[in-house]
């Protein structure tokens, strides 16, 4: 069999794509017997040079299934790239002895790896995570296009039809609907079609650095301010103060009074006494 040199790129330029595509289509398509043997190569001595050839004559291929996807807004030529790859991956498992043709078994692949990059770059969020959320993603868009926002009859026939809940439709149609906006703002201001930023009502709970700062600052100088007021009480007020508010065990009237022999109204007294002049101290 005479091997013909083919030096067309598998990588796609978006510069170049009308230029990429002529060329493709310019390759000539495979016989069933000449896709057999250079298929038995590759699978019995994994000739890279035979591997190539099936996979070239097959580019045109992946660009008329990328071209089914243009309706998603993302570059033909990505589209189209990420198709090639999905072409190797299917030359690669492709069994000769099955006597199928590489074009009905590789369509798969090719899809698959576009369906990927679909779903990764479609939405900032990614929009399908489970395999039934994605053939939901994929069905329901299709659907979409020809009949709108769903009535309610829609949606249970649409269910029906994918044999998901009404739930699952509902969900992923109010996922296909919501656009991507930008969080802190637009160039246009005062245009009532302009959406609503979600910087405008997505609040933190958290503080600001600013706030943060500031908080740390009060508490440093309130901590610095109690503990100089401390120091001008007597032992025993500023005991009776500690064990009352500032320890983790917390004591009583009744235990202090126990504790320095005296009545729980005068540790009651004691405690008003050094509290005032704790205030005072700190204020001043």
């Amino acid at each position: 069999m005479t091997k013909k040199s083919l030096a067309i790129p598998l990588a796609v330029s978006t510069g170049s794509l009308d230029n990429y595509i002529s060329a493709v289509n310019s390759i000539p398509m495979l016989t069933a017997e000449e896709e057999i043997e250079l298929a038995k190569q590759v699978r019995d001595g994994s000739d890279l040079d035979a591997a190539q050839r099936m996979i070239m004559s097959h580019l045109r291929f992946v660009v008329h299934i990328a071209r089914g996807y243009r309706g998603y807004g993302l570059p033909q030529g990505d589209l189209i790239q990420e198709g090639n790859i999905g072409l190797m991956k299917a030359v690669k498992r492709f069994d000769p002895a099955k006597k199928v043709r590489l074009v009905s078994f590789a369509v798969h692949w090719i899809k698959a790896e576009i369906h990927e990059y679909i779903l990764r770059n479609w939405r900032i969020v990614k929009i399908a995570t489970t395999k039934a959320q994605r053939k939901l993603f994929f069905n329901l868009r299709r659907k979409k296009k020809r009949l709108g926002w769903f009535s309610d009859e829609e949606v249970h026939t649409v269910a029906r039809e994918l044999g998901v809940t009404t739930k699952d439709v509902l969900q992923m149609e109010a996922r296909l609907t919501y656009q991507d906006n930008a969080f802190d703002g637009y160039d246009e201001e005062d245009n009532e079609n302009t959406p609503v930023i979600p910087a405008n009502y997505l609040e933190s709970a958290e503080p600001s650095p600013e706030q943060s700062v500031i908080t740390s600052d009060t508490k440093k100088n309130q901590s610095e301010l109690l503990h100089t007021a401390l120091a001008t009480l007597d032992d025993r007020s500023r005991d009776i103060v500690s064990q009352r508010w500032l320890s983790d065990d917390k004591l009583t009237l009744q235990e202090l009074a126990g504790k320095y022999d005296i009545s729980a109204e005068r540790v009651r007294q004691l405690e008003n006494n050094a509290m005032k002049k704790l205030r005072t101290a700190m204020v001043a």
